[in-house]
């Protein structure tokens, strides 16, 4: 029988008796065998064979335009961030009408709230207000130094980093500069509430901290000197007369000696440096010196 046949017909196991007998005397039977035995342990790899050319062509198109899922959670977010930003830009117009007063050094300014209350600030110092909802809150932020003359009305309350002053209708000054706060009232009365420091102040009292330290005053002047062009002292420490000599001059003040912690009692105006100097340091035994327009030297 020939050769080819016999094995094609062996591979389809289709062999009748007389045929195997014919097979299994071929010389490389026994190779022939050997394949078939290691070819049956090889495993195919698994896919997944189209059923037509029409699913495959399909299949081949889906990956070329793949189908984009909608992050409905994606999609919220960024429609509720447009919200916040309209809402915050709509609240900042129509309701953060924040209004700010700052005066310069060897500048006061007098000027009146919307309720008529009358402010006159100190020279380097800030007031911030809402004007928009001022006749729903009375409410003002301070740094430095200024005078009310309050309309009566409802609870009117002056906000510095040192404490809190509220009254109903009154005239008082505050002043908070640096690690000095006080409150002097002239009408009226006044609330001063200071971390856990609680004051009600009546007409002709002031109240002030230093460094920690609380101390009640009585003055028996109609208004703060300031107003008047004049600074007065009550047992301050010079730095701090310097400091208010420095603005209400728009000078610097340089003094390294070693009374910067002296106390003095007394006063100087604010139209005339000289004067001012020497009512300063004539009284404390020091030197002056003007060195040019904004510089002046101080010595033992």
């Amino acid at each position: 029988m020939e050769k080819d046949y016999l094995i094609q017909k062996w591979l389809n196991n289709d062999l009748t008796k007389e045929e195997q007998q014919a097979f299994e005397q071929l010389d490389d039977v026994a190779l022939n065998k050997a394949i078939i035995d290691n070819a049956s342990h090889f495993k195919a790899s698994q896919f997944q064979v189209p059923a037509s050319f029409e699913v495959l062509e399909k299949r081949i198109e889906a990956k070329q335009h793949p189908v984009r899922k909608i992050s409905w959670k994606r999609t919220l977010l960024q429609v509720a961030s447009v919200i916040v930003l309209g809402f915050a830009v709509y609240y900042g117009f129509f309701f953060d009408q924040s209004t700010t007063v700052q005066t310069l050094a060897a500048e006061k300014t007098t000027f009146s709230l919307p309720d008529t209350s009358e402010v006159t600030l100190n020279a380097a110092s800030e007031i911030t207000y809402n004007e928009a909802n001022w006749s729903k809150k009375r409410s003002l932020q301070l740094t430095g130094e200024a005078y009310f003359k309050v309309a009566k009305g409802k609870k009117f309350d002056v906000e510095t980093s040192a404490g809190t002053v509220s009254v109903l209708g009154t005239q008082f000054n505050v002043k908070q500069r640096n690690s000095y706060f006080e409150v002097s009232c002239f009408e009226g009365r006044v609330q001063v509430t200071a971390d856990t420091i609680i004051r009600t102040l009546l007409a002709g009292d002031s109240f002030r901290i230093h460094n920690g330290m609380v101390e009640s005053l009585k003055i028996d002047n109609s208004n703060p000197s300031w107003t008047n062009n004049k600074s007065l002292f009550n047992a301050a420490p010079l730095h701090q007369v310097l400091n208010e000599l420095e603005r209400q001059y728009a000078i610097t003040v340089t003094y390294e000696g070693a009374k910067k912690n002296d106390l003095f009692s007394g006063g100087f105006t604010h139209d005339d440096l000289e004067s001012a100097l020497k009512a300063i340091t004539t009284p404390l035994d020091l030197r002056y010196n003007i060195e040019s327009d904004n510089i002046v030297i101080l010595s033992d």
